[in-house]
């Protein structure tokens, strides 16, 4: 029986895998240079802790998650989200009550049942950061700079940051009177009803025409901030254009978790087509709380790697060449392979890419092997080589073949490669 890789998820393979870590590596850069450390965070929580963080009017919750019963009954969840994983974690090992902000990014996959597209899979990879316990304009924009320098450093172009405020506490509740009475006088279906009753934003979140055709005259939270949350939007555009971060105020921004306050943000790249956000996110004021911390204010964001690989190629761009392979060794008999065998992990624990013909292939074999490994030098040894105490070290692009001594090879390739 054969067996292929689940709907919806894939399969990471070279040489494309050397370019997914790349990306990886690009994207976090910016957060560990910054502050932030390491976490990670269970592939699966307690189910309650997603239904409360991240909100039963969520498509996440109410229809795209991976929920199972343990053998002691428990229901557990797949990781869909990363936030709420790292909020339980900050409350559980209280990191609150240590330096403030607490500064952490993480990476890893989530998994969500959806439609499987391009662009959009049931298991994706994110790189993510979260910032909590100061409310400070500043961190928010350190947070929404941080993304914008990973898309940065892998020369993305064709991309655009939308940016708005959701209000908070205190100017929330008059706005979602206004949108709801709005809702109210619109030709809505049953589960749209429902939604806006849980949450109202969520409903300007709607991808459908025949909604967002009604939508056109919504009252749109920016325009209805109270004074803190205007002045702390004001002041967050003021770090970014002070730090030459381009973004466009995106009104209609709604991103697609319960748990967003004030600060708003969302990168979108113009060549994905319908699935254009390649990242995003914001502050959550009040999360902590909702999962058994203290009143804590919080913002981060999650980057689709899976995403920014597609925005890669529609741009053109190669980020990383695969590992190469710089030195290839051909052993020709029992004694040699044995010999040859340490020196290859000799040249490996000297930081050099190498290689080893395995199987006790001819010398004709192996030096095929040597040519499709992309190396730059073949290490040929025989046993006359050995009697002789030296190796030949062979050019696979001039063709030249020296002798070199076995006991200075190590420091005669380094030499070369240099």
């Amino acid at each position: 029986m054969r067996f292929s890789a689940p709907k919806g998820t894939y399969d990471i393979l070279p040489p494309e895998s050397a370019a997914f870590l790349a990306v990886v590596e690009a994207l976090s850069r910016p957060a560990i240079l910054a502050g932030y450390g390491y976490v990670q965070t269970p592939l699966f929580e307690d189910t309650a802790l997603y239904q409360r963080g991240v909100g039963e009017s969520t498509d996440v919750v109410s229809k795209e998650m991976y929920t199972f019963h343990d053998k002691g009954g428990r229901s557990l969840t797949l990781r869909p989200e990363g936030t709420a994983g790292v909020m339980r974690a900050i409350v559980e090992h209280r990191l609150y009550a240590g330096q403030l902000p607490v500064k952490l990014w993480y990476t890893g996959p989530n998994f969500r049942y959806e439609q499987p597209q391009s662009g959009r899979y049931r298991q994706h990879v994110q790189v993510g950061l979260e910032a909590v316990g100061v409310d400070d304009p500043a961190l928010d924009a350190e947070v929404v700079a941080i993304a914008d320098d990973g898309y940065r450093s892998l020369q993305l172009t064709d991309y655009t940051l939308g940016l708005t405020s959701l209000g908070d506490e205190q100017c929330r509740p008059g706005y979602r009177r206004l949108l709801v009475e709005f809702l109210d006088g619109l030709d809505l279906d049953a589960d749209t009803r429902r939604r806006v009753q849980l949450n109202p934003l969520r409903v300007l979140d709607d991808k459908r025409p025949n909604v967002q055709a009604q939508l056109v005259d919504a009252p749109l939270p920016p325009d209805h901030l109270c004074g803190d949350c205007a002045a702390h939007l004001e002041s967050v555009q003021s770090r970014l254009r002070a730090l030459g971060v381009p973004y466009v105020v995106s009104p209609r921004l709604v991103r697609g978790l319960d748990y967003y306050t004030r600060t708003t943000f969302e990168f979108t790249h113009r060549g994905l087509g319908a699935q254009a956000s390649i990242g995003g996110g914001g502050r959550y004021d009040g999360l902590l709380e909702t999962v058994g911390g203290p009143a804590m204010s919080g913002i981060g964001f999650g980057l689709g790697v899976d995403r920014t690989m597609l925005a890669l190629a529609a741009e053109g761009r190669v980020v990383a060449e695969p590992a190469r392979c710089r030195v290839f060794g051909v052993p020709l008999g029992e004694l040699a392979a044995a010999r040859l065998f340490v020196l290859v992990a000799e040249l490996r624990r000297a930081g050099i890419a190498a290689d080893l013909a395995y199987g006790g292939r001819g010398l004709k074999g192996a030096m095929k092997a040597a040519d499709r490994s992309g190396a730059t030098y073949a290490v040929v040894l025989g046993d006359r080589d050995i009697q002789a105490g030296t190796a030949q070290l062979k050019d696979l692009r001039s063709g030249e073949q020296i002798a070199v001594p076995l006991d200075s090879l190590v420091a005669t390739v380094q030499e070369r490669l240099t």
